[in-house]
């Protein structure tokens, strides 16, 4: 049975992306909807691909897959919103549960901008689906989701554009072979991220205070 869903998947795959690309900017679109909702593909690479033949218009390609990718981030955050609470509950503990909770509401914006400006393997639907669980609001995420795709691929069709369509595999190998300099990278971001806002926080709170 697994092996059919396989097969299934492969088939799905092979008739549905090559119908999308003849769609244009609005293949692109539709092709992140699928990836963030259900259907994972090649994304950075197909996005890649449109850019190199129309380079002119590459930020129509980068705005397209930023909103396809925002919508259909809605289905895992989705799932997370409507019964995500009980399925991280029966993997950790209530304390733990209620802290990643209160880390998560401190920083939401950031918790799902940063790791949508990530390429892979950064376990990108894990972080929207927290952002369910914890009842992030619609609109900020969304708004982050768009955000940090849009400036993930703006950076990757540079790239495209001075590198050619093998850039994607430049950053795909450096991600590979350096998954743990990639890794501490991304610690250091969020926390240089979190100190900035801790900090103008603070500024704001003594600020009102006069």
């Amino acid at each position: 049975m697994k092996h059919f869903f396989a097969l299934l998947m492969d088939r799905w795959k092979l008739v549905l992306l090559p119908a999308l690309a003849k769609l244009g900017f609005w293949g692109v679109g539709l092709v992140a909807l699928l990836d963030s909702s259900s259907l994972p593909v090649p994304m950075d690479l197909i996005l890649a691909g449109y850019v190199w033949s129309d380079q002119g218009h590459f930020w129509v390609y980068c705005l397209m897959g930023a909103a396809g990718s925002a919508i259909g981030g809605l289905v895992p955050y989705g799932l997370g919103r409507a019964g995500g609470e009980l399925f991280l509950l029966k993997r950790v503990d209530r304390k733990r549960f209620e802290a990643m909770q209160l880390r998560f509401e401190k920083q939401e914006f950031l918790a799902v901008l940063v790791p949508s400006m990530l390429p892979p393997p950064t376990p990108w639907k894990a972080f929207v689906f927290a952002a369910g669980v914890f009842e992030m609001r619609v609109a900020p995420y969304m708004l982050a989701v768009f955000l940090g795709r849009l400036i993930r691929w703006l950076i990757l069709s540079l790239l495209v554009l001075k590198l050619g369509p093998g850039a994607v595999g430049v950053v795909g190998d450096v991600v590979h072979h350096h998954l743990v300099l990639f890794l501490t990278g991304l610690t250091l971001v969020f926390a240089a991220i979190a100190v900035w806002a801790l900090r103008k926080r603070g500024k704001n709170g003594v600020e009102s205070k006069e």
